[in-house]
């Protein structure tokens, strides 16, 4: 049996082997999921199986030759306890130091390829890893999920029930909350509103899950424009 260390030793050199068949130089996988929320479903806490490292916020870099997890100062004890033994190098997140951005556009040959899932990955942060490589003509590669391709038992996505929050610690009507939404859309001269945070889903239709760990959430996404309010959601949770 494989002790601890051993085991993410084991899994940052599959990572590799997916990298190499892939033609891919780096791997970014990040604490996130498709609402970038930072509590996840088990489904989406790959950075957790690949490093052992459980830390709420973190992102782990894997290169051939190199794997590097940053985290925030709520984790600077527990980070060098948990990958100790790893290989992966502890990283940390401050001003002055250099970002898991900029160390790929540093330390990456010009031309190579970093893949990261796209169904986690921000508007935001995809433009800011774009101009970063930019210089180097690094390629962003979102479209692969190499982490699926490695972690075969893979735990499902939850399909938990919804419910309703009771009456008893609801002050405002879901009809009221959504006005006020809809105000904001046209105040923004706006048509829709597309909402993907999950607390926020979760509030403002006076509805609650157990989608993730201590979060009374469901994963869904929420379209809202004049007249309507879409739920995005798995029928299975109805």
């Amino acid at each position: 049996m494989l002790n601890s260390s051993n085991r993410y030793q084991e899994r940052i050199g599959l990572a590799r082997q997916i990298l190499a068949d892939e033609g891919v130089d780096a791997l970014i996988i990040p604490s996130a999921d498709p609402h970038m929320s930072e509590y996840l479903p088990k489904y989406w806490q790959g950075r957790a199986w690949v490093s052992g490292f459980t830390g709420s916020v973190g992102t782990l870099v894997v290169t051939q030759t190199f794997a590097g997890l940053w985290t925030d100062s709520r984790y600077w004890v527990q980070a060098p306890i948990q990958l100790a033994g790893t290989g992966i190098e502890f990283q940390k997140m401050q001003i002055g130091q250099p970002t898991f951005t900029q160390y790929l556009a540093d330390t990456l040959p010009a031309g190579s390829k970093v893949a990261i899932d796209g169904n986690v990955l921000s508007v935001n942060e995809h433009d800011n890893l774009k101009t970063a490589f930019l210089d180097k003509d690094i390629q962003l590669v979102t479209d692969l999920d190499l982490l699926s391709k490695i972690w075969t038992d893979r735990p499902q996505l939850p399909d938990a029930a919804i419910y309703e929050h009771p009456a008893e610690f609801v002050d405002t009507t879901v009809a009221e909350k959504l006005a006020q939404v809809r105000a904001q859309i046209q105040q923004k001269q706006a048509d829709v509103h597309l909402i993907s945070s999950l607390d926020d889903i979760a509030w403002l239709l006076n509805l609650r899950g157990s989608d993730v760990e201590f979060n009374p959430v469901f994963l869904s996404h929420l379209l809202l424009d004049d007249t309507k309010a879409t739920l995005f959601v798995d029928i299975n949770k109805l």
